[in-house]
């Protein structure tokens, strides 16, 4: 297929240097004939007919003139010869498919032509939409002797004279509708053609194919009208040797971009169906943004990479002269659509608020569908050398590989190599991965086999080929991968580039395969795997585009400490994204019983709580005030679909599950959550009190993944007992004694502060799980049993089948712990159930103890917590924590502010 740029240095067809008498000053522009002038290059464009465009401009007669000239007969001259109209006088629009799609979408074309102020226009029009689908189609028909083309001819024929019925009247109806008919009868016969041979070559499909932009054209009599505004068909074109070809998908925009840089336009407009070129695929990234501006180099590297832009041939006659090209939404004129330039020095990406945000990284693209191979593990003999391993310093050995790969015609979209030479690796599409693999394999199987040759057969063989020889030890594939491109024309002089790119897909658990950058580091690539591809792009999209941190949040749980939790997220996420940065999104809260996601309430990118009105009280399912939005809402709880929800069915890169339980199960959950990729927040304290070896398992999955696990309020609810502890050993301090008293359990009873079942409390199981927590994270291997635990539940209320019964009971057993209490009083004391960790004797107990009056711990009062830390700093006097240490709101505070945590850690202003 030859192109513009060939038609016109080797059969230009230009403009007669003297105009005929009714023609204006400025040159027309003139077409030769394909069979009836199908050959339309840019500088003699056939000019389609568009009669609202006639009935429009004689209302602006006095402004506007639209010259239209088409004649049969070719005029010779060399290019020098020609003078067109001076620079940036001519802007230059491109109508796609979907623009010219029926008469109201043409109607709509006249008019923003007609708007434009331009002292001379150039209109290029596509085929109506869907058209050259249907001339594929027939083609498709024809050859497989399916004689349905006849029917599927027919429906074009209609497409185009229903269209012309309500555009045109008249004379001008019944010319076109007589040359409509010619061309159909001789697409009939070429295709009857066709169907005999049972094959199409490329100029026949071409000579079909093309008359979707051929019945766009003016008649040849409307050339004698002259006018300004032109229109001439894209696509279409011609070989060296006037053979009717096409320019093949995309081909019109190729058409105005080389009409745009005849003419020298001040701009060419590309008029489609989106509001311009988007930082990411929408469908894919559903906060992708729209940009104002890209470089040619951007929208090249872009277009490459899958982007929906322009096809890189469009840009390279335009980037010549510096003119700009405009992609805009012809279905939405307010949006003012992305500008592909030469960028400014201060080029700069302007948010929706008017901010200035930083432009070194412009857009992400993606490529699936492909497969990674991999050549390495080389044998390599050369005449100089008979054996040694690598391809380091030995000429040819790319070009071995690709030569092969060359041969069987496949298309190498990345190339990675390491500096040792070792190893090459590339990728092409999965589709032609077998015969690339196969190609390689029977390449070097060809080569001298070392193992079965003597060195002196080694030595002759290589001699006689002057050339290396390779035995190659694996070719392997790696199949079902995706490209992750990563555009922008500052990234190479913007330090930290490729460290934010790859921390975020690191923080996203996201593996790399493979990686390429060129030195003029407009691109950064990485090969991901399929099923990953969608998640890292989120993930670097959000890093590098979102001004704030956004995670996706899991909520289990809506109980008490739950629904509290919910509130209070309600009430700061105005102020956390204005003030913070930080974006919290409920994706969906789950009981027992009952969830709800949020696609139930077509809310996907809104906090949850402001639309569920959640009841503070929970029985183990979601309860609402108007149970009727239950009914409609909810769904019966399923832990698997919900995970997948939260995590998977947005954009959002960062996914974290609060459990707001006391329940075994859900803690048990958290070992696969941590592996996905899931950040997990919880006041649960059954995971680090649990069996030791689960714990250390997940401590360990903690500790080698890029997922965090934060449980603060485990221990002392909003208190900060575990980050006071971890500063004191990060630090270097060494813990010797931890003694806590944490709760009061009457007082902490009648205000609700305690476990859900007060013999957790009691009993002393509640404050042994916390001890063995704080011991843990002392570095002691304790499980739960190693701690001898002092129960205050009287005996004979062991057997009580319910804490109601339980509570209703205890009174009657008050005269013990009364008088225990009275007799620590008269001796100057207080009584106090604490628990404590002996570091440096390695255990731990639950126990009740009496402590002298002017003790920390005997001030206490309420439902306050108190922990004293003995350390080598900290000997002669402990380092002591103490406030409120339970309730739905210190604990819901706790949590959340471990979710804030969280975010900092994610990248949220500390």
């Amino acid at each position: 297929m030859a192109s513009f740029s060939s038609a016109i240095s080797n059969r230009a067809h230009f403009l007669s240097p003297k105009p005929l008498p009714h023609e204006p000053k400025h040159k027309k522009i003139c077409s030769s004939s394909q069979s009836r002038n199908l050959y339309l290059p840019p500088h003699r464009s056939s000019i389609a007919r568009l009669d609202s465009i006639a009935r429009l401009e004689r209302k602006v007669a006095s402004k506007t003139k639209i010259f239209a000239s088409v004649t049969d007969t070719s005029v010779e001259t060399s290019p020098e010869l020609v003078k067109l109209s001076k620079a940036g006088v001519w802007s230059v629009h491109k109508f796609g498919g979907t623009c010219v799609g029926n008469s109201e979408r043409i109607k709509n074309v006249a008019n923003i032509v007609l708007t434009d102020d331009s002292e001379s226009k150039l209109v290029v029009v596509s085929a109506m939409s869907k058209v050259t689908d249907m001339m594929y189609d027939l083609i498709n028909k024809a050859q497989s002797r399916d004689e349905s083309y006849l029917s599927a001819l027919e429906a074009v024929l209609e497409k185009h004279r229903l269209t012309a019925l309500d555009l045109l009247d008249g004379d001008d109806l019944g010319t076109f509708l007589s040359r409509l008919h010619h061309d159909i009868n001789n697409l009939k016969a070429m295709l009857r053609a066709i169907y005999i041979a049972g094959h199409a070559t490329e100029s026949f499909s071409d000579f079909v194919v093309g008359h979707g932009e051929l019945w766009q054209r003016l008649e040849k009599w409307y050339s004698k009208n002259p006018f300004n505004t032109i229109v001439a068909t894209g696509f279409i074109a011609s070989t060296p040797q006037n053979i009717p070809t096409t320019l093949k998908r995309d081909g019109s925009d190729f058409s105005a971009a080389i009409m745009g840089a005849l003419f020298r336009a001040r701009q060419v407009t590309i008029w489609t169906d989106v509001d311009g070129v988007y930082s990411a695929d929408p469908r894919k990234v559903s906060e992708a943004v729209i940009l104002r501006t890209l470089s040619y180099q951007e929208a090249w590297e872009m277009s490459y990479f899958g982007a929906n832009v322009l096809h890189p041939r469009s840009i390279i006659p335009v980037m010549k002269y510096d003119i700009p090209i405009i992609i805009r939404n012809i279905f939405n004129l307010s949006a003012p659509g992305t500008k592909i330039c030469r960028p400014a020095v201060t080029d700069d990406v302007i948010d929706e608020d008017g901010q200035s945000m930083e432009s070194y990284v412009k857009g992400f693209a993606t490529i699936d569908n492909l497969a990674l191979v991999n050549v390495e593990g080389f044998l390599v003999l050369t005449p100089w050398s008979l054996a040694r391993t690598g391809m380091a310093g030995v000429p040819g050995t790319a070009s071995a590989i690709f030569g092969a790969v060359k041969d069987v015609g496949a298309n190498v979209i990345m190339i990675s190599q390491a500096s040792s030479e070792h190893s090459v690796c590339f990728a092409v599409p999965e589709k032609e991965v077998n015969a690339v693999a196969e190609a390689l394999q029977s390449r070097f199987r060809q080569a001298l086999d070392a193992g079965r040759l003597s060195q002196a057969q080694v030595q002759q063989k290589a001699v006689v080929l002057d050339v290396f020889l390779v035995t190659l030890n694996t070719v392997a594939v790696i199949p079902n991968c995706s490209i992750l491109a990563t555009v922008g024309q500052k990234m190479a002089s913007t330090p930290g580039v490729s460290a934010t790119l790859f921390n975020a897909l690191a923080k996203a658990n996201i593996n790399v395969r493979a990686i390429a950058q060129g030195c003029s580091e407009y691109n950064i690539t990485v090969v991901v795997k399929r099923e990953d591809c969608i998640r890292a792009l989120r993930a670097v999209h959000s890093r590098f585009y979102l001004s704030r941190t956004t995670i996706a949040m899991g909520i289990v749980g809506p109980g008490l400490i739950g629904a509290t939790l919910l509130d209070q997220l309600r009430d700061q996420a105005a102020t956390l994204k204005e003030e913070f940065n930080i974006d919290l999104r409920v994706m969906g809260i789950t009981g027992t019983r009952t969830m709800l996601l949020s696609d139930s309430f077509q809310y996907t990118n809104v906090i949850v709580p402001h639309v569920l009105p959640l009841s503070p009280h929970f029985t183990g399912a979601l309860t609402y005030p108007d149970r009727e939005l239950q009914k409609q809402k909810g769904e019966v709880a399923d832990m698997d679909k919900f995970v997948r929800h939260v995590q998977g069915n947005h954009f959002i890169p960062n996914t974290v599950l609060v459990d707001c339980t006391a329940d075994t199960t859900i803690a048990g959950y958290y070992h696969e959550w941590l592996r996905k990729g899931i950040h997990v927040v919880t006041p649960n304290k059954k995971a680090n009190s649990g069996p030791l070896d689960q714990y250390l398992k997940l401590r360990a999955l903690q500790r080698q993944s890029y997922t965090h696990y934060f449980y603060e309020a485990t221990v002392g609810a909003g208190l900060p007992i575990i980050s006071t502890l971890r500063g004191l050993l990060e630090t270097g301090d060494k813990i010797l004694r931890i003694e806590g008293i944490f709760r009061l359990w009457r007082e902490a009873k009648q205000a609700g502060y305690t476990e859900p079942d007060p013999r957790d409390d009691l009993s002393g199981t509640d404050v042994c799980r916390k001890v063995i927590i704080l011991a843990r994270e002392s570095g002691l291997k304790l499980e739960l049993s190693d701690i001898p635990v002092e129960s205050l539940v009287p005996e004979p209320l062991n057997a009580c089948a319910s804490s109601e019964e339980f509570m209703e009971k205890l009174p009657e057993f008050d005269y013990d712990l009364a008088n225990k209490r009275q007799v620590a009083e008269d001796e100057g004391d207080v009584l106090r159930y604490v628990g404590v960790v002996d570091v440096v004797n390695q255990k731990g107990e639950v126990k009740l103890r009496r402590y002298k009056k002017d003790h920390p711990f005997a001030q206490l009062s309420g439902s306050d917590n108190i922990i004293a830390f003995t350390t080598t700093r900290y000997k002669d006097q402990p380092l002591i924590v103490r406030g409120p240490g339970a309730g739905a709101q210190v604990t819901a505070g706790g949590v959340f502010s471990d979710i804030l945590r969280l975010a900092s850690y994610l990248g949220a202003p500390s």
